[in-house]
């Protein structure tokens, strides 16, 4: 008893804590029961004492639990709050059961001992919705606004409750007054619903009235605009409420299944009515909840039904044991009682299974079927979840074609959500192993498995994809799956995610292991055996999947070649593509290994790999003929140490050299950070494993340049050092010899970058530098001589006549050359000229490069690499420039004054190919030069010169400039390569869309069948997709990659010299023009431009050439429509947007950081509006209809560029807009779509002008205050930029009196027009008559009329918006005749009205546009008339 003294302290903070819960009085006595005896007799005293206290505070407001709860709404249970504490401790009352199931059970415990503290640790934990560790179930209701009158449901919100206790209980209450208990299941469902109402014991009973309860449930819940109800609420208390329901739904189905009141009692009955019912309902929260709770239920009675199912067998078993035993003892004997026991057992058995199945089907036809194709995916994909379920629970009942073609149907489901739960289910139905084989399933996966495929290869969602892969990896392991299938599937091996990759790692596995049990077939072999024709059916499936894979890019490839018809060329742009390309490559092989290196062994284990690949597998092509040599065949393949199951073909020796390298990459970086001393210790095994193997794998790959670079990369992961300390230093001169040989063999890019990436990695072992400056000098005498062999026999080389064998012996040296001086200063041995007795490798190579003049096809490779090279030595030898404060030294001065020389002389000829008229350079060539001629530009250039500190660099000493007719040469050069990529790309695009007449021009009537029209809009159809997307024409074969690459590489070394200051940037209007047509790549360089150009014009105050830039590439873009190279103005358009960024800067919140000058703005729409009108008084000369359409299309290329301007701004483009038409005297029909987008920009101007004029009424003197329509921050920096010439606003907003009176002829002919039927086609504004007499305007909108406040800053608006017919107006008449509209203000008299038309007659109306600008049209223009009468019209209908 020394634990007495402190022990009541804690205790009672425990009692309290109890006091609070709800609903646990008799789950406390059930938790004592499952405790065992040896609880202390301290324990014991203190839950008597606990549970006396609690019956003594409750013994006033305790209620049997049997008894009916009357209903309640959420008013009534706030006004009993005192009573809600006691309500869990209704079920005290109940104690005489629980005495007895005491007695029976465990006669040691007492009732006064159940609620013992060790036992509440094992309950659930509240979290987040309990105070101090209390669960308060009034402050939940609180928070939810659901009632907490129901017990059931306090017990499944609290996470402290034990579940099953509370089932318990209820169910004994369920048994002794079944209609009470089952209004509380029912009154706890309508809680889980989010429903406050109530049912009683009679209600429940009720089947009948069930549907009418439920209407008058959901008419009192819809006055809620959004209920909440559990299973949606985002509020922490329902964060673990599906859990908790599903956990009581579970044991509650179970208990009754045990105590068998499932079967006797009318619990399901009652659940299923309800539930059905409510699975039906209108209101979300009913269908879902009770959706669940069915899904639950059935889930529940899953269990159960296996369970039955289980014993029946086992009572089938036992009845047929008694049988045989009953027939060898005695076969006359009567049945015995076993026997008879057994019998009723069996029949007992099969009514639960008849009744288990009635209770199934019955959710299943009443809920399920309903609600799968629920219009809710919530609900949706709840009900597929559930379908998984029950195939795993019960696969003897639902894994049946009646079940799974619903499965199967929701594969298809719109949701991603709904078709993840439904592959999850097939993964389910698929583990129950036993059941695979019959007819269903099988029928099932024959139907659907197509579908299947298709989700794994092409589906939207990856972890659809992923999951999917799971499943048919499951249907294959059945053999179920076609071999074209498998094969689809092990393609995903190359996707470009990585999550793809590494799922269908264990399906390549099975395919993997199916291939290497065949090669093994009637051989006994051992376990290198089997690692080799492991080894082998890698290689020879890879083999196959990267033929299947690059099928398709191969013909693609043959095309490209047979169209272009010049060899020269796509070898030269393979070469450039293949130079630009890093040493570090990654390919398909590396992403394979990746994603295989932990299912398939032979990919890890590199020594075995290594082993294999140096065995001489070549045969004689007797015996590569036939796959099982015999005889004398046989013992020389043995002999060999090669045996035919893992003999390797040349393709897959490739393939399998290229896994070698990514393993070996693999396997080092996986030990870096491992424990100390593992990454030191595998570098140097596999340094001594390669140091053996190296000089085998360079003898035996040396012809194939492919394998050959692979060889290449290894000593890249070899530790150098391991060369001298094991003393092989003759190995490392032989394998620097194997390595020079093969530099000076190969003239591939690819093979001659490994090679110096190899040697510059070797240079960098500082304790092998000896050997290394020995190795590299021979490297470059060996170089220079065989450079001074090719053309020794040779004259002038710039004008000789060259063989082909000379002409790719030169190039191959430029390219060894080029390759080496990339890392290496090869400066001096560059101009070593051996005292004048000999010409320098510069002489040489500049007179190899000086016959690009001649424009020779088959010299290009050669001339492009000698120019490469020449500018690599202008570069090293800028880095030998000194930056002197005072005189340089002679030396100094011979090396500045030499660079000078050869740079100028470099520079004539880059010059003279580009932009030059003396030669005949051709395409490859002009390339080149261009960008060894920017670059050279860009070092030199004098704002590149300085460095971040503004001290100057060594290249300031030589500074380079280029002149304007230059940069505007090289502008047309570039100009000429984005014309020929685009004619590239429009070829591909006819060539796809079968199509092979040229679109480029029209006849002159411009008349075009309609036929033929419809088919070149098809291929405009596809057109536009290439053009923006680069989309599945696109997407591509490797020659039109290459293509890209190319061209893009141009483009990124103009915008560069643009971004450098090398090229003005008004030149950069040739990359503008061209936005939109070429592909996202080349938008990103427009992009660059436009944020240069936004820089010149906020921050350099050099709006002039952004006026100038944004002018010329408009016009340079729609002049591509004009001439019929674009179909459409899309792509003008999508530039105007983008330019439009020039003129404003916004930060945070969309304020506005800076603006460009409101008056360069204007400029821009002067310009381009004088510039149209001349297209458009030329079609209207000529009579030409169609180009008169194309040139009013312009006005939409225009609309993007208003997003800045201001009302000042929006008159005087106005104006100039008015003069330029009449001066056009082109007559603007007010009615036809052909001039739609002029009045669409019209009305932009107009809405710009009225919305500021508004504003200033609204707003008045106050000049703090936002408009109500404006809220941007741009509108608001506007206020109080008045001039003279405006009309100061009016002291108060008035609206437009309505006309009482007569009216004039022109008002009545407005109204006329407005109000009857509009013969005018949609889409043309209403209330404009077609032709207009001149007329003084009466007067102008008030600036704080609603005419001019309901225009809103984001959308034009419309002259008759179509969600409002003029058959809405009301039906009210004026005393002329005609419909008046009910005014929404109040009524105003006559004399009122006839004030506000003399003062508005009397406004000034200084701010209109014919007042303010000089070149304003007469009164009577055409837009007069047109503005007058839409105000008029308005004022009419509003």
């Amino acid at each position: 008893m020394s634990d007495n003294g402190n022990s009541p302290a804690p205790r009672r903070s425990q009692r309290d804590k109890k006091k609070a819960t709800h609903f646990v009085s008799v789950d406390s006595a059930l938790i004592k029961r499952k405790r065992s005896d040896a609880t202390t007799t301290d324990d014991d005293a203190r839950s008597e004492l606990s549970e006396s206290d609690h019956d003594e505070a409750d013994q006033d407001v305790q209620e049997d639990y049997d008894a009916p709860r009357p209903k309640s709404k959420l008013p009534a249970n706030a006004s009993s709050k005192p009573k809600g504490p006691p309500q869990p401790k209704k079920p005290r009352t109940a104690k005489a059961p629980a005495a007895r199931k005491t007695t029976a059970g465990k006669a040691s415990a007492a009732p006064k001992t159940t609620v013992s503290k060790p036992r509440k640790a094992t309950t659930r934990k509240a979290k987040g919705t309990a105070v101090n560790g209390e669960f308060d179930a009034e402050r939940v209701a609180q928070d939810s606004k659901i009632s907490s009158d129901n017990p059931l449901f306090n017990a499944i919100m609290n996470p402290a409750a034990a579940l099953q206790s509370t089932v318990e209980d209820f169910l004994e209450s369920l048994s002794r007054t079944p209609g009470p208990s089952q209004a509380e299941l029912i009154t706890c469902i309508l809680r889980a619903c989010g429903c406050n109402d109530s049912v009683n014991e009679d209600e429940v009973m009720d089947y009948d009235g069930v549907v009418d309860a439920l209407d008058n449930f959901t008419e009192a819940l819809k006055q809620y605009d959004s209920p909440i109800y559990p299973l949606t609420s985002k509020l922490p208390v329902f964060k673990k409420f599906r859990r908790s329901l599903s956990e009581f739904l579970d044991r509650l189905i179970g208990s009754a299944a045990e105590l068998g009141l499932l079967y006797t009692s009318d619990l399901m009955a009652t659940l299923q009515t309800w539930v059905v019912a409510m699975s039906s309902s209108q209101l979300r929260s009913f269908r879902h909840t009770a959706t669940v709770i069915a899904l639950e239920v059935e889930t529940a009675l899953c269990d159960v039904a296996a369970t039955v199912e289980k014993e029946a067998e086992v009572v089938s078993r036992q009845r047929e044991g008694e049988r045989k035993r009953k027939a060898a003892a005695n076969k006359g004997k009567a049945e015995s009682a076993r026997e008879k026991e057994l019998g009723g057992k069996a029949v007992e058995v099969r009514e639960r299974r008849s009744k288990l199945a009635e209770f199934l089907k019955e959710f299943v036809d009443g809920v399920f079927v309903h609600r799968y194709r629920d219009l809710d995916p919530n609900i949706r994909a709840e009900c597929v979840r559930a379908m998984g379920l029950w195939f795993k629970k019960y696969p003897a009942h639902f894994l049946d074609g009646a079940y799974l073609r619903y499965v199967g149907w929701v594969l298809s489901d719109a949701t991603t959500q709904v078709r993840l739960e439904a592959v999850r289910a097939l993964a389910l139905a698929y583990e129950q192993t036993a059941y695979i084989g019959a007819a269903a399933l099988q029928h099932f996966t024959e139907r659907f498995k197509p579908r299947l495929v298709q989700m794994a290869v092409g589906d939207t969602e990856l972890s659809v994809r992923v999951a999917v892969i799971q499943v048919l990896q499951a249907i294959d392991g059945h053999g179920l799956l076609e071999d074209e299938q498998r094969e689809r599937l092990c393609l995903l091996l190359y996707d470009e995610e990585a999550r793809v990759r590494k799922a269908v790692s264990g399906f390549v596995k099975g395919v993997w292991e199916e291939c290497v049990e065949e090669r093994l077939v009637g051989k006994k072999a051992s376990n290198q055996d089997k690692q080799r024709a492991g080894i082998k059916a890698l290689g020879m499936l890879l083999v196959k999947w990267g033929k299947a894979l690059g099928k398709t890019d191969q013909e693609d490839e043959v095309d490209d070649e047979n169209d272009l018809g010049e060899g020269s060329s796509t070898q030269h742009r393979a070469e450039e593509v293949a130079s630009l390309v890093g040493p570090d490559r990654k390919g398909r092989i590396s992403l394979v290994m990746e994603a295989l290196w932990d299912e398939i062994e032979p990919v890890s284990n590199w020594q075995d790999l290594l082993d294999i690949l140096l065995l001489d597998h070549s045969a004689s092509d007797e015996e590569s003929t036939s796959r099982r040599p015999t005889g004398r065949k046989r013992k020389q393949a043995a002999d060999n140490g090669v045996d035919e199951v893992w003999r390797l073909e040349e393709e897959e020796e490739a393939v399998l050299l290229e896994m070698l390298i990514a393993v070996l990459r693999k396997a080092l970086s996986d030990v870096i950070g491992a424990k100390k001393g593992e990454d030191e210790t595998l570098s140097s095994d596999i340094t001594r494993a390669l140091i053996k193997s190296l000089p085998q794998l360079f003898i035996k790959h040396q012809t194939d340049e492919n394998r050959m670079t692979d060889v290449l990369m290894i000593p890249q992961l070899m530790n150098l050092d391991m060369y001298l300390e094991m003393r092989m230093m003759t190995a490392y001169t032989s394998l620097w010899d194997d390595i020079t040989k093969q530099f000076l063999s190969h003239s591939s890019p690819v093979v001659l970058t490994t090679a110096v990436t190899t040697i510059k990695h070797m240079l960098d072992a500082t304790s092998l530098s000896n050997t290394n400056s020995t190795k590299v000098l021979e490297l470059e005498e060996e170089l220079s001589t065989t450079l001074r062999d090719a053309i020794a026999e040779q004259g002038e080389i710039e004008i000789a006549s060259f063989s082909e064998d000379e002409i790719l012996k030169l190039g191959a040296i430029c390219a060894r050359l080029a390759a080496l001086i990339g890392f290496r200063d090869m400066t001096g041995w560059m101009e070593e000229d051996e005292g004048g007795k000999q010409s320098s490798a510069w002489d040489i190579v500049s007179a190899v490069a000086e016959r690009g003049r001649l424009g020779y096809k088959e010299e290009e490779l050669m001339i492009d690499r000698a120019l490469h090279l020449l500018t690599l030595h202008i570069m090293w030898k800028a880095r030998g420039l000194i930056t002197a404060d005072g005189e340089l030294s002679p030396e100094e001065s011979r090396f500045h004054e030499k660079l000078r020389e050869q740079r100028e002389s470099l520079l004539e000829k880059l010059l003279e190919f580009v932009v030059g008229t003396q030669s005949n350079t051709v395409e490859g060539v002009r390339r080149s030069a261009f960008q060894n001629l920017m670059n050279l530009h860009i070092l030199f250039c004098p704002s590149q010169s300085i460095a971040s500190d503004g001290s100057l660099l060594p290249t300031s000493a030589l500074p380079l400039t280029m002149d304007d007719e230059v940069q505007y040469r090289c502008a047309g050069f570039v100009e000429s390569e984005i014309e020929r990529y685009a004619e590239e790309l429009l070829g591909d695009i006819a060539k796809a869309g079968d199509e092979s007449e040229n679109d480029d021009a029209e006849s002159s009537d411009g008349h075009v069948s309609d036929a033929e029209s419809e088919k070149r809009k098809g291929i405009r159809k596809k057109a536009g997709p290439a053009r923006n997307n680069a989309s599945d024409v696109q997407m591509m074969s490797r020659a039109r990659l290459e293509r890209e690459y190319v061209f893009m590489g141009v483009m990124a070394t103009f915008l560069r010299a643009i971004r450098a200051g090398v090229i003005d940037i008004r030149n950069s209007a040739v990359l503008l023009a061209h936005h939109g047509r070429l592909g996202a790549s080349f938008d990103l360089c427009s992009k660059v431009v436009i944020d240069i150009l936004r820089e010149e014009g906020m921050y350099k105050d050099n709006g002039e050439t952004v006026v100038s830039v944004i002018c010329r590439a408009l016009q340079e873009s729609f002049t591509l429509v004009l001439d019929s190279v674009e179909r459409t103005e899309e792509h003008s358009v999508a530039l105007a947007k983008a330019l439009s960024a020039c003129f404003l800067l916004r930060g945070a919140q969309l304020s506005i950081i800076r603006r460009l000058d409101s008056q360069f703005v204007v400029e821009i729409h002067t310009t381009l509006l004088t510039w149209i009108s001349k297209h458009l008084a030329a079609s209207e000369a000529s009579k030409n209809k169609k180009s008169l359409a194309k040139a009013v299309t312009f006005f939409r290329v225009l609309q993007p560029l208003l997003s800045s301007i201001d009302n000042r701004d929006s008159l005087k483009i106005k104006a100039h807009l008015d003069q330029v038409v009449a001066r056009a005297r082109v007559e603007v029909s007010p009615t036809s779509k052909l001039w739609e987008p002029y009045r669409a920009y019209e009305k932009r101007l107009n809405a710009t002008k009225d919305k500021a004029l508004g504003a200033k009424g609204k707003r008045g003197p106050r000049k703090g205050a936002k408009s109500i329509d404006l809220t941007t921050d741009d509108d608001d920096e506007r206020e109080g930029q008045t001039t003279g010439d405006e009309a100061p606003p009016t002291t108060r907003p008035k609206p437009r009196p309505v006309y009482s009176g007569a009216r004039t002829e022109h008002d009545i002919e407005a109204v006329a027009i407005s109000e009857n039927d509009d013969p005018l086609p949609a889409g043309t504004p209403r209330g404009v008559p077609h032709n207009s007499t001149p007329r003084p305007r009466r007067s102008r909108p008030n600036p704080g009329s609603r005419e001019s406040q309901s225009i809103t800053p984001a959308e034009t608006p419309e002259p008759h918006s179509p969600s409002r017919s003029d058959a809405e107006l009301p039906p009210e008449t004026a005393p002329n005749g005609y419909p008046t509209p009910v005014s929404r203000k109040r009524a105003r008299s006559q004399d009122k009205e006839a004030q506000d038309d003399m003062n508005t007659a009397a406004t000034p109306r200084h701010s209109s546009p014919e007042v303010e600008s000089p070149s304003a049209p007469l009164p009577g223009s055409q837009e007069t008339h047109i503005s007058e009468v839409r105000i008029r019209r308005k004022r009419i209908r509003h």
